[in-house]
């Protein structure tokens, strides 16, 4: 049963992407013409250090099925060290995640660069792909945000 109902299931997913790289390669794959979902809903940061991690629990509260955060590779930050205090972040929110009982594949970090809009696509088809076998999140949702 669960099987069938994942087949119709379309994932909402929030992607927040550092505008200078991952913002960038996501135009790039638009620019190249390379598909990927439009249940992805990309929201840009200035940084992927700006991304707090309640950004990340309000996004699964609000409905989403899953969260990625891209931004760019360790020691090409724009703001010289800002995707290692993102890193620093995400290793620790990862654990609470854990803690509350939320699936780990339905968060990801990733690092792409403006260059990569090919990865960026390929990226976002993978991570679709694996937040529609999880299913819906039911864990953080708040049903007062459900559309009636």
């Amino acid at each position: 049963m669960q099987v069938n109902e994942n087949k119709d299931f379309e994932p909402v997913i929030v992607a927040f992407c550092c505008n200078w790289c991952s913002y960038a390669g996501a135009d790039l794959s638009g620019t190249n013409r390379l598909n990927y979902p439009a249940n992805v809903k990309i929201i840009r940061v200035p940084c992927s250090c700006r991304v707090n991690p309640m950004f990340i629990l309000r996004a699964f509260q609000k409905g989403a099925d899953g969260v990625i955060m891209c931004g760019c590779h360790p020691g090409d930050c724009h703001y010289t060290s800002g995707n290692y205090y993102a890193r620093r972040r995400m290793t620790l929110l990862f654990s609470m995640l854990d803690y509350l009982g939320i699936e780990r594949d339905r968060t990801r970090v990733e690092w792409v660069s403006a260059a990569e809009g090919a990865k960026f696509a390929a990226t976002m088809n993978e991570f679709v792909e694996s937040v529609k076998k999880l299913g819906k999140n039911r864990r953080l949702e708040d049903l007062r945000c459900r559309k009636q």
